[in-house]
């Protein structure tokens, strides 16, 4: 008799119960001295047994058929390192009986030949693969359990490195400067400027290791803005969770992104691959059918001529250079004036008052509720101190006070109108206005085409050498309201701005465009 000895060991079963190599091996070697047996090879094996797709069975396989009636008997301790799928598995033993082979193993020997031992085999077979199911399902209950409370599980995502607490725990954190990357991309898509190719291309620049249908996962997956997506599994609906890890978006910037990516985004525009001397490409749109222009450049005579023109069938188009020097001319309407940094201040806080001033009423009323269930804790406190209520009523009137409380604070929380923060940001943002055009003119090409955005939430266009737009921002119309009404005096003030601020209210913010 001769026989090949086949050791399969799978990685999560290494030194475990008796499966190491070596002890098979030695447990077989012995079997086959005992038994007269003449061992013609040895097989290892370290795949899994569910499957008979495995590197060193199918090599042993293509040696049996190869080499036809030289081998008896394919030797292994258990069924278990034979196959954990009884289907499989019976097809294997039918394919090995062709060839002359018999497969046996040695610690749970059976004899094929008689029927009721198929029986046994069968147990033999389907006990190991209940047994793998049942370690699959935990597993499989296990992870969703720890999904519903919030946990990210497995490898973490681009953006994010797994992490262990001093406790075991394990968790996911900020992988910098990937996460950053990822942020301002997510930044830039919300605004709706570039394309997601584009926005790809230049976080790759930036540094951005992920590869492109990676980067087209990331964008579309909740867990950026913090939540757990639990799938659906029998009656239970697909829903999400918040999560335990720490967001790296808002839920706003979010949802926004996701709205510019399904073309429902207000500031969406369409694919725009500009260069010099194109940059107002993807802005620009036809005067007569309101499409968007495309660029091209054109051989002359003598030198090259660059042109936005129409593709839908228009005869209209203009020189590229002409078109710019109209658009930078209507960007200088909206430079500030340098002497009167403080009156602009001083109007738009004016104004942003007066606009909120329902708001304020609000948070007024707020503060008063909100003072009045404090002193009615208190007083509560007090007679409990002097016993004149018992701990269940306080109890119970606590509890009450301090849910209105807590619903009362949260309100006011969301009502933020800080004086000192509105100074700090108008003197920064006014200081960066002050320097528009040049940092159109001289800025890097991508930082340009984010600042036509955010200029003119909507297309533009040129008719008769005339810029026309529908609407601007709404802080530099305020400017250009402030430029068209304010006659300077010789020290670059004006005394009394009440009725210019009053007009601007009026106008709630709605700048006067070209």
């Amino acid at each position: 008799m001769i026989a090949d000895l086949y050791v399969r060991v799978s990685t999560d079963e290494q030194a475990d119960r008796g499966y190491s190599q070596r002890n098979q091996e030695e447990v077989l070697r012995k079997y086959c001295a005992i038994n007269s047996i003449a061992i013609r090879d040895v097989i290892y094996e370290d795949h899994s047994a569910k499957t008979f797709n495995r590197p060193q069975w199918k090599k042993l396989l293509q040696n049996l058929k190869k080499y036809k009636n030289k081998t008896d008997l394919v030797l292994f301790t258990k069924w278990d390192r034979f196959s954990r799928n009884a289907g499989d598995a019976y097809q294997m033993i039918n394919i090995l009986r062709k060839l002359g082979v018999e497969p046996q193993g040695i610690e749970q020997p059976l004899d094929l030949e008689i029927p009721e031992n198929k029986m046994m085999l069968a147990f033999y077979l389907a006990a190991p693969e209940v047994e793998n199911d049942r370690r699959a399902l935990n597993t499989f209950h296990g992870m969703r359990r720890a999904k519903k409370e919030g946990r990210y599980m497995g490898l973490a995502p681009s953006g994010y490195i797994n992490r262990v607490k001093e406790d075991g725990a394990k968790y996911i954190a900020f992988d910098q400067p990937e996460a950053s990357i990822l942020k301002w991309a997510f930044e830039e898509l919300s605004k709706g400027i570039f394309n997601t190719e584009q926005v790809y291309r230049l976080a790759k620049n930036k540094g951005l290791k992920a590869s492109k249908n990676n980067f087209w996962r990331i964008i579309r997956n909740p867990l950026y803005c913090g939540k757990i997506v639990i799938p659906k599994y029998k009656d239970e609906e697909a829903r999400s969770v918040m999560g335990q890890h720490e967001p790296l978006i808002s839920h706003a910037l979010y949802y926004t992104v996701q709205d510019v990516l399904d073309g429902r985004g207000k500031n969406f525009r369409p694919k725009a691959i500009t260069t010099e001397p194109f940059p107002l490409r993807g802005f620009f749109k036809c005067p007569e059918c309101e499409k968007l222009l495309t660029a091209s450049i054109s051989k002359g005579r003598s030198k090259y001529y660059s042109y936005y023109h129409c593709s839908s069938g228009c005869k209209y188009r203009i020189n590229s250079e002409v078109a710019n020097e109209i658009f930078l001319n209507n960007l200088k309407q909206y430079v500030p004036r340098a002497e009167i940094k403080k009156l602009y201040i001083a109007i738009i806080i004016e104004c942003f008052k007066d606009n909120t001033k329902e708001i304020q009423d609000e948070k007024y009323k707020l503060i008063v509720q909100l003072k009045d269930y404090e002193k009615r804790l208190s007083h509560v406190r007090d007679l409990l101190a002097t016993q004149q209520i018992d701990a269940k009523d306080y109890g119970e009137m606590r509890s009450s006070y301090s849910e209105i409380i807590s619903k009362l604070e949260s309100k006011l929380s969301v009502i933020n109108e800080d004086k000192d923060n509105i100074d700090d940001l108008l003197n920064s943002g006014i200081e960066n206005l002050l320097k528009l055009h040049e940092y159109y003119i001289n800025g890097e090409w991508v930082d340009s085409r984010d600042l036509i955005g955010s200029i003119y939430p909507e297309n533009f266009t040129i008719l008769k050498n005339e810029f026309r737009t529908t609407r601007i921002n709404e802080v530099v119309g305020i400017i250009y309201l402030i430029n068209s009404r304010i006659p300077l005096n010789k020290n670059g003030t004006r005394k009394d701005f009440s009725s210019l601020s009053h007009k601007v209210t009026l106008t709630g913010f709605k700048p006067v465009t070209s």
